[in-house]
């Protein structure tokens, strides 16, 4: 009983469904947000390291041609053709070596990074 003599109004066991359907539908969605947020986070870093990737891949492509016109010119006169197309081949396979390397350690991003794993161990322990 309460201070005017009356019973305390229980919830009924209808209300109480009610409300645990409408909290669990806002826990749901409170979680599909979190995920989201994650995935468009790793996309996010992920893109810069496939564009490296994509042109570092054009430029090893640039690479062997420069190689092969450079080996055949390198046969028909000998000497200055084939050094040139060497050393062109050789600064594009550097470059496209680096890109490559760069887009990958970029891509390495989807797996999400150590601040991030930190942050989701932080929420899933929390009460």
């Amino acid at each position: 009983m309460d201070a005017s003599g009356e019973e305390p109004r229980e919830e009924s066991i209808r209300d109480l469904f009610g409300r645990l359907v409408d909290e669990g539908k806002s826990y749901a969605r409170a979680e599909i947000h979190v995920y989201r947020q994650i995935m468009l986070h790793r996309a996010d870093k992920a893109k810069r390291g496939l564009v490296a990737a994509i042109a570092g891949a054009v430029l090893l492509l640039s690479a062997l041609t420069a190689l092969i016109v450079g080996a055949v010119l390198g046969l028909a006169i000998l000497i200055g053709p084939w050094l040139a197309g060497l050393a062109v081949a050789a600064a594009l396979a550097l470059t496209g070596w680096l890109l490559v390397r760069s887009g990958v350690s970029g891509l390495r991003a989807l797996k999400g990074d150590e601040e991030e794993k930190q942050a989701l161990a932080r929420g899933e322990t929390r009460p």
